[in-house]
């Protein structure tokens, strides 16, 4: 992969429009931990790209953990004293207490208003909310509707099954030149959420559509999984194969307008951190690096000490952060079509590091080689710097990175120098095995 191969996607804009138009294709999907509706998902994303699917069933040890009883719903439904329906899943899949136990009986108002969840600050929205280990049921409506509810018995109905099935997730594996993989996670596990995480999930379907139709020296590992539960139960079925893992991110939230914030890996200073780090401070646009910490999406279980994979978190806002999160007003106007071909554009370019961060020989070493006589050099600029410094620093022990970083001249400048210089004879391209930055960072 090279700068050259990626342009047409980065340039167009059309990255966007196809995302939105996947995140548009799946939101009105009723999604949680398991299910036929996570499992109708990874179908649809099956027209997009050769996933494969897989079932671990219910009661499966994965660690800690035990995998959950299976959940689906058909139907749910609050109706009052004259029959109608004041809280209605078919006009809302957020109205359900995600996890719900199924129940079909008459309740006066009291009691159900202990069953019921609001959000006072905000009431127009409705609230996501989830019982997925503490069994219950319950209903989420907007904080106005609950004020129209007057005293009396209200019926209640839930048509869903808690029981012994499985879990699913999704693994679409692209093998490269070499074996080193570059894990691509995201969560799936959200009803009509867009932003959380339909936004990760269309951005990462897309992304390894893309990755199918240009040449690729790693090997990509695209996983979409229920949060939390899936990728705990992800790495103890796949625990032979993570030492493969050799970059890796968690994609979630990259549909809003906010500014990009990257996670680092636990570790800080992996060749991931410091891909995308690079990308972001030459972006000319505001981002946020933020350090690792044991909350938030999956990279807590890919980061934990047991694993400790060189494993970052890219998102736009981070969780919590912007009041649409886990609401119902985190929906298809709350994303941007620019904002998710941004997004996808940053890490395209991120992994256009990871591809040719190769290190390089000077075959010349003794004093700088002369330019001129090759129509390298014309006034000393932007580009001659790049020449000189990768000249300078190119004696087997410095990555690419590593010269973009400490000269401060952008990876795409200092990589089509180093081609350049090759072309002349002035630089040997060494083996990844002989690169001792690199290995470092991959340890």
């Amino acid at each position: 992969m090279n700068s050259d191969d990626l342009k047409n996607f980065v340039d167009t804009g059309k990255s966007g429009a196809e995302i939105y138009a996947l995140i548009t294709e799946l939101f009105p999907i009723c999604r949680s931990i398991t299910g036929d509706g996570f499992r109708q998902t990874m179908k649809m994303l099956q027209q997009h790209i050769p996933l494969e699917i897989h079932e671990v069933p219910s009661g499966t040890k994965v660690f800690d953990w035990v995998v959950p009883k299976e959940w689906n719903i058909k139907d749910a439904y609050v109706k009052n004293t004259q029959g109608e329906k004041v809280i209605d899943f078919q006009k809302s899949n957020l109205h359900i207490l995600n996890y719900s136990l199924p129940v079909n009986k008459v309740v006066p108002l009291q009691e159900l208003k202990e069953h019921l969840f609001i959000l006072p600050d905000h009431p127009d929205w409705i609230p996501y909310k989830t019982a997925y280990y503490k069994e219950n049921w319950g209903f989420c409506l907007n904080h106005n509707t609950l004020m129209t509810l007057e005293e009396g018995d209200y019926e209640v109905f839930v048509d869903a099954t808690l029981e012994a099935g499985s879990l699913t997730y999704g693994e679409l594996y692209l093998k490269g030149e070499v074996a080193d993989e570059v894990l691509i996670s995201c969560h799936g596990c959200h009803p009509s959420l867009a932003n959380d995480n339909l936004s990760g999930i269309g951005l990462a379907t897309i992304l390894a559509k893309t990755l199918q139709t240009v040449p690729h020296r790693l090997s990509y590992r695209f996983v979409f999984i229920p949060g939390t539960i899936g990728a705990i139960t992800w790495l103890s079925v796949n625990e032979t194969k993570v030492d493969k893992i050799k970059h890796g991110l968690v994609i979630t939230g990259v549909g809003d307008a906010g500014t990009i914030t990257y996670k680092k890996s636990r570790r800080g200073d992996t060749e991931i951190d410091r891909a995308v780090t690079h990308v972001l401070k030459h972006s000319g646009q505001t981002y946020d690096i933020i350090d690792f910490y044991p909350y938030g999406y999956d990279e807590r279980q890919y980061c934990s000490p047991g694993f400790n994979l060189p494993v970052g978190c890219f998102m736009r806002t981070p969780y919590g952060q912007y009041p649409e999160y886990h609401t119902s007003a985190d929906n298809l106007t709350f994303i941007q079509p620019e904002s998710l071909s941004d997004s996808f554009s940053k890490l395209l370019a991120t992994l256009n590091i990871l591809e040719n961060n190769h290190t390089y020989l000077n075959l010349n070493p003794k004093c700088e080689p002369q330019l001129g006589k090759r129509g390298l050099y014309s006034s000393i600029g932007a580009y001659e710097l790049a020449l000189l410094w990768v000249l300078n620093l190119s004696d087997g022990s410095n990555s690419l990175l590593d010269i973009a970083e400490r000269s401060g001249i952008e990876f795409t400048a200092i990589q089509a120098a180093a081609r350049l210089l090759s072309t002349h004879k002035l630089l040997e391209h060494q083996p990844i095995s002989a690169t001792s930055s690199m290995e470092e960072s991959l340890n």
